[in-house]
């Protein structure tokens, strides 16, 4: 089998995804605890100052642990943390800029986009052993999938159940699930197109 040892991720500094991890908790702790700012309000950010940061780091916590078995070393893959990161950065900073409210799609593209860079991350960590390369693809589409419909569940029960979008939660829903798992397509391709290009440098 034609593995690759080294992560075929982007190279990034070990800053990277530390400066990721602190504006998100930054802006997270303005939001719950500065005072009478509306677009915070009814947001649940109290339970994403946990949540997000416990997200975050379980990547790389999983990484260190599966290290600490292995007998020869790998670099840290910093890019691959980052990308996985960056989804939860441009959530807060989405709520932070009321884009949410300000721009009609912007929901539409975090779902799409947010996906991509989290799947990307997810498929570079995970992916490096699997053959063939259209399995990287399904793969790493259905892991997405798979996120976004639990996402969407923890968006049900944490805001739309006893909110007053009902009407249109279903129709929403569905749009999110979809964007979801076609950012996920996109991110399986890329994570494809990386290891490709990784194995066949290593096969030189």
């Amino acid at each position: 089998m034609n593995t690759v040892r080294g992560l075929a991720a982007p190279r990034v500094a070990a800053w990277v995804p530390v400066v990721v991890l602190a504006l998100t908790v930054g802006q997270l702790a303005v939001a719950e605890w500065a005072p009478g700012i509306d677009r915070f309000a009814d947001k649940a950010f109290g339970a994403r100052l946990v949540a997000y940061p416990l997200l975050m780091l379980l990547a790389p916590a999983i990484w260190w642990a599966a290290q600490r078995r292995r007998t020869r070393a790998e670099p840290a893959p910093h890019g691959a943390f980052a990308l996985i990161m960056l989804p939860f950065l441009v959530d807060v900073t989405g709520n932070s800029l009321d884009l949410y409210d300000a721009i009609g799609w912007w929901d539409d593209l975090n779902h799409f986009a947010n996906w991509a860079l989290l799947l990307t991350g997810i498929g570079l960590l995970t992916c490096r052993q699997v053959e063939p390369i259209w399995a990287v693809v399904v793969l790493v589409t259905g892991l997405g999938s798979i996120l976004a419909i639990g996402w969407e569940l923890g968006e049900w029960f944490t805001f739309i159940r006893h909110g007053t979008e009902l009407d249109t939660a279903y129709e929403d829903t569905l749009g999110d699930e979809a964007l979801g798992t076609l950012g996920a397509l996109v991110a399986g391709l890329v994570v494809g197109r990386i290891l490709t290009r990784a194995r066949r440098a290593a096969s030189r």
